[in-house]
């Protein structure tokens, strides 16, 4: 997250790493000369992405055009996928292949009748190379429909190594001790956080890792399933914790004010640009990307992250997002669609990406060889290690009327919380408001 997250980021203009040219085998990636059995065929791909992202998937385009002579043609949507897809559709004009960003958003498509189900040759390649979280989360009622090609990370707190040498702060392990180390980096100068309140999917990213951490996973599939309701005393809980930050505005770069009018780029550029305001920036693994490729920092020196710690007594959150290729019946080209989600399981089409930067493949049998650096290498690992155990994004689990939509829902609610944090319970309340809308519909 993929949502936005690999999210929508559609407003992101730079979110490669620069990786080294090796790949899998240590030499470069090619996707081979193919039977190009597709020759004279177009299939249009649709999907979120924007800038750096969209270049670099380019090149997973062109790889398969190599292989097989198909032509792509890709579409970018913006954050609002499900109307913009809708609205295709309605007017004859479906793509072939939508890169979905939400599960919600997937199993709106599906339950709408209109996504084709996976070869079986795809379906193969998921069961024997993806842990089963993976295959769960693009299936519908049992029938698996979506591809996770591209992960996030989301348990990530990326921080300037310079700023927290000299404030002399370790990365914390606790909830509490960010919070206070967060306070001696505000003492020595910069404030500690720099929070994107201008993108309401930042804050559901916040809520999400302290609610996993502090209630536990069978609460968050809980109420990610929308099982238990919002005014559930664990969410007032978590969102108690989190106004402990939000209400904080020596520990926030411009105040509630600032943060509010701070994009995503905008929060990475306020601990990695050339004018710091702030020691650190939670988001994903992404984040790397922007800070290596828009403001030269060498990740793993001038940049680095710690997990995101542990809340209460809980265990260190582990949450990701992704997105999510499926085939739409509607779309004109069903067959050679189907074969580039054939080719996207590969390891070979992971590491076309891998070598370009600014991505993570969940993935097995993808060599962790692929990926450039060590941090990301690392965080690859992280992710693939945790198996069963990554919970996906809730907001992306959601409809996207209540988890997915600029302005309203969930991601209105917090930017709301985050202006004036000093009521939980009635913001609680409003998300409990908005989310039964949304499931009933």
């Amino acid at each position: 997250m993929m949502r936005r997250r690999t999210n929508l980021l559609a407003s992101c203009t730079a979110l490669a790493l620069a990786l080294g040219a090796t790949a899998c085998g240590g030499g470069p990636v090619s996707a081979g000369g193919g039977d190009k059995s597709l020759d004279g065929q177009t299939i249009t791909v649709a999907g979120v992405w924007s800038g750096s992202e969209q270049k670099n998937f380019q090149k997973v385009l062109d790889a398969f055009t190599e292989k097989t002579g198909a032509k792509t043609q890709f579409v970018s949507t913006g954050d609002n996928v499900s109307t913009v897809i809708g609205s295709k559709i309605e007017g004859g004009k479906a793509p072939d292949v939508v890169m979905v960003p939400q599960v919600g958003v997937l199993q709106q498509f599906a339950k709408q009748g209109w996504l084709a189900p996976l070869s079986k040759t795809a379906t193969a390649a998921v069961d024997a190379d993806y842990a089963s979280v993976w295959k769960n989360y693009g299936s519908v009622d049992g029938t698996l429909y979506g591809l996770y090609f591209k992960a996030a990370h989301k348990s990530t707190v990326w921080y300037s190594p310079e700023a927290l040498d000299q404030a002399g702060v370790k990365p914390p392990t606790t909830y509490d001790a960010l919070l206070k180390a967060g306070h001696t980096v505000s003492d020595s100068g910069l404030a500690a956080f720099s929070v994107a309140g201008q993108d309401g999917w930042t804050l559901t990213d916040w809520f999400e890792n302290i609610y996993l951490s502090q209630a536990g996973p069978e609460k968050y599939d809980a109420l990610a399933a929308h099982r238990i309701k919002w005014t559930d005393p664990t969410v007032v809980e978590a969102l108690t914790t989190l106004g402990k930050l939000f209400k904080d505005k020596q520990l926030m770069a411009g105040g509630q004010k600032g943060a509010l009018n701070t994009d995503f780029p905008g929060s990475v550029e306020k601990v990695f640009g050339p004018k710091p305001e702030a020691g650190m920036v939670y988001e994903g693994d992404f984040v790397a990307g922007v800070a290596k490729d828009q403001f030269g920092r060498k990740i793993g020196e001038d940049a680095n992250f710690f997990p995101f710690p542990a809340v209460g007594g809980g265990k260190a959150p582990v949450v990701s997002g992704g997105d999510a290729a499926v085939v739409l019946k509607d779309g004109k080209n069903r067959k050679a669609a189907m074969r580039f989600l054939e080719y996207l399981t590969t390891p070979e089409a992971s590491a076309v990406w891998a070598r370009a930067g600014g991505f993570l493949s969940p993935n097995k049998k993808l060599d962790l060889a692929s990926y450039g650096d060590d941090v990301t290498r690392e965080t690859a690992k992280s992710l693939v290690a945790a198996g069963d155990s990554v919970r996906f994004d809730m907001s992306d689990q959601a409809p996207a009327a209540f988890g997915g939509t600029k302005g309203a829902g969930e991601w209105k609610i917090l930017q709301d919380f985050l202006r004036d944090p000093s009521d939980p319970k009635g913001t609680a309340a409003e998300l409990e408001s908005a989310a039964a809308k949304a499931y009933k519909g």
